[in-house]
C-alpha cells in the first residue's frame, strides 16, 4: 500500500512538469526565426510562380494554420488537442502525425531494444572485469576502451563500422531495414556508446561494494569468489546502475535519431530529421513531447523499482515522512 501511495504521489507531481514541458516546447518552436507558412510553400516552390502570388498564398496558409491567433489561444488549442490524443497533422504530408509515429515506432523500438541488449552484454562483463582486476592490465584496457566509446561521436563510429564490416569485409548490409543482419550495425553502434558509461559506473559501484564489511566477512568465511560476486556484491552494485538508466535512455533517444539517419533506418528518428529540414513544426512538437513523456515515465518506473528493491530507501523515506 505504501508503494502504491508513493506511485500515486509521483504521478501527481509529474503533471506540473508535463505542463511546463508542453509550454516550453510550444514556445521554442514558435520563436524559431522564419514563418512556417512560407517555409511550407518554399518546399513546393515553382520557379514560374509569381512572388506576389506566393506572398498571398503564405498569408492564406498562415490563417489556415491558426498562426495569426494570439499565443495563448494557439497554445490552448494545441494543448486541448493533445489531451484528446490528437498530435496534429503534418504540414508536408497532410497526414495525422500520430498515425505516422505509430507506423514508424516498431522500427525504432526494435533498434532501441537491440542496442540495450548489446549494451548489457558489453557493459556488465567489462565492469566486472575492471573491478576484479583493479589497477591491472585488464582494468586499464577496459577504462581506455570505455573512454574511447564515450568520446567518439555515434555517427562517426557508425561510419567506421559501416566501412569495415560492410564495405571492406562485406559481412553486413549497410543501410535499410530487412532481416536481422540489417539490425546488427545500427544496434552495435548505439550499444557500444551506451555500454561505455554503464561499464565505468558498474566498475566504480563494485569497487565500493567490495570494500564493505559484509564482503570482507564473506571472504573471511572462505566463500568462493563467484558466490561473493554474484550473490552478494553484484546485486547491490547494480542498484546505482539502475538509477542511471534515465541518462542511458536519454542517450538512446538522442542517438537513435542520428543513427537512423546514418543507416537509413525507417524509424521515428529519421522521420523527425526530415521534419526538421522541412520545418514541419507540428511533427517536431509531437516528437519532442512524446520523448519527454517517455523519459518521464521511464524515470518514474526506475525510481519505483529502485525503492522496491532497496529497503534502505524505503526506511529513509518513511523516516522523513514520520
Amino acid at each position: 500500500m505504501k508503494l502504491i501511495r508513493y506511485l500515486i504521489l509521483r504521478v501527481f507531481l509529474t503533471v506540473p512538469a508535463l505542463l511546463g514541458i508542453t509550454l516550453l516546447i510550444f514556445s521554442l518552436i514558435r520563436f524559431i526565426p522564419g514563418d512556417p507558412a512560407r517555409a511550407i510553400l518554399l518546399t513546393m516552390f515553382d520557379p514560374s510562380t509569381n512572388l506576389s502570388d506566393l506572398e498571398k498564398d503564405a498569408e492564406v496558409l498562415h490563417k489556415q494554420l491558426g498562426l495569426d491567433q494570439p499565443f495563448p489561444v494557439q497554445y490552448g488549442s494545441w494543448l486541448w488537442k493533445i489531451v484528446r490524443g490528437d498530435l496534429g497533422v503534418s504540414f508536408r504530408s497532410k497526414t495525422p502525425i500520430l498515425d505516422e509515429l505509430l507506423h514508424r515506432f516498431p522500427a525504432t523500438l526494435e533498434l532501441a531494444g537491440a542496442a540495450l541488449l548489446i549494451m548489457l552484454v558489453i557493459a556488465i562483463p567489462s565492469g566486472i572485469a575492471g573491478a576484479i582486476y583493479h589497477r591491472k592490465a585488464v582494468d586499464h584496457a577496459t577504462r581506455v576502451i570505455a573512454l574511447i566509446g564515450v568520446s567518439v561521436p555515434s555517427f562517426f563510429l557508425g561510419l567506421v563500422l559501416m566501412y569495415i564490416l560492410s564495405v571492406k569485409l562485406g559481412w553486413l548490409p549497410t543501410m535499410g531495414r530487412g532481416g536481422s543482419d540489417h539490425l546488427i550495425l545500427p544496434a552495435l553502434t548505439l550499444g557500444i556508446g551506451l555500454s561505455s558509461v554503464t561499464a565505468r559506473l558498474l566498475r566504480t559501484s563494485l569497487l565500493q561494494v567490495f570494500s564493505q564489511r559484509y564482503i570482507i566477512l564473506a571472504e573471511a568465511k572462505g566463500l568462493h569468489w563467484r558466490t561473493i560476486l554474484f550473490k552478494h556484491a553484484l546485486p547491490n552494485a547494480l542498484l546505482p546502475v539502475l538509477t542511471s538508466f534515465g541518462l542511458v535512455i536519454g542517450g538512446l533517444i538522442g542517438g537513435t535519431v542520428i543513427i537512423e539517419t546514418v543507416f537509413s533506418w525507417p524509424g521515428v528518428g529519421r522521420y523527425v530529421v526530415d521534419a526538421i529540414t522541412g520545418r514541419d513544426y507540428p511533427v517536431i512538437q509531437a516528437f519532442a513531447l512524446l520523448m519527454a513523456v517517455v523519459y518521464i515515465v521511464l524515470n518514474l518506473a526506475v525510481d519505483v523499482i529502485y525503492r522496491w528493491l532497496d529497503p534502505r530507501v524505503r526506511l529513509e523515506q518513511e523516516g522523513q515522512h514520520g
